[in-house]
């Protein structure tokens, strides 16, 4: 579903979250925007592609889990695993977890035919059931954040306000364009200014740049850098459920509505 889709489509909005650079907030990004729009009453289902399991320790679910996202993409018909997350404020969110195991399933697919559109069958038999799909993808350019890519109708990318990860657009923005061959429509969505301290010269210098570069693609809301986003990631919650969390839980208030607002203005 392209985002110039007519708003009678009631299908969710997919939004892969992506940059091959790590550490630029991918994770932290979807966990946070995800609750935020779980908490405004949005349907959301949250997936996560790297094997790393962040985003599935960031909802409190590293336990050991019965089945993973590792299965479903592994197997002919295997069918997405999804797990409910519900906190005392109310916030319902789906859960598609990883494990380990998702780091032995690009080998085991590299012969597969059709192996990069294993995510986008798999999603489509529940993408009915939500307002919106985010997907994280691992650090790196490889055939899972392909699958992730060919699903999604718009792409996210995070990036730290540092010259030395500016390479990690470019290089994604020449991936998206290859999987535009499986994936007409996808469209970025934003480029997010994660991690931002305005007081270092550099970064302020990166944030011109990118401006002038990018132009309205960039998000008017930056996510400033904040211990708290951290330490809630390491508590299994999201950061509007952590003590002291209420300045980064504003940020992600305001990225959840200016992702509303582009994704309503590009389908009018």
């Amino acid at each position: 579903m392209s985002l110039a889709s007519s708003k009678a489509e009631v299908m969710a909005l997919v939004i892969a979250c992506a940059n091959q650079k790590g550490g630029v907030g991918k994770t932290t990004t979807t966990a946070n925007l995800g609750a935020t729009l779980a908490q405004m009453g949005k349907r959301i289902l949250a997936i996560d592609m790297d094997a790393q399991a962040n985003l599935t320790a960031h909802f409190g679910l590293e336990r050991e889990l019965e089945s993973t996202v590792a299965g479903a993409l592994r197997d002919r018909e295997g069918e997405l695993p999804v797990y409910r997350v519900e906190d005392d404020a109310g916030m319902v969110i789906d859960i598609v977890p990883a494990s380990l195991e998702l780091a032995s399933v690009e080998f085991q697919l590299a012969a597969v035919i059709g192996r990069e559109l294993r995510l986008r069958d798999r999603l489509e038999r529940v993408r009915d059931n939500y307002d919106f799909v985010l997907i994280d993808t691992p650090p790196s350019l490889g055939l899972l954040t392909v699958n992730a890519l060919v699903a999604a109708d718009c792409v996210i990318i995070p990036t730290e306000a540092r010259f030395f990860s500016l390479q990690g657009l470019y290089m994604l923005q020449e991936t998206i364009s290859e999987a535009s061959a499986l994936n007409p429509g996808i469209e970025i969505l934003g480029v997010l200014l994660s991690k931002y301290d305005r007081r270092l010269r550099e970064e302020k210098a990166v944030w011109q740049y990118l401006h002038e570069r990018w132009g309205d693609r960039v998000f008017e809301t930056e996510i400033g850098i904040n211990s708290k986003i951290l330490e809630a990631a390491s508590a299994g919650v999201p950061v509007s459920a952590y003590t002291g969390g209420k300045k980064a839980t504003t940020a992600y208030q305001l990225l959840a509505r200016e992702v509303l607002d582009r994704v309503e203005a590009a389908r009018l």
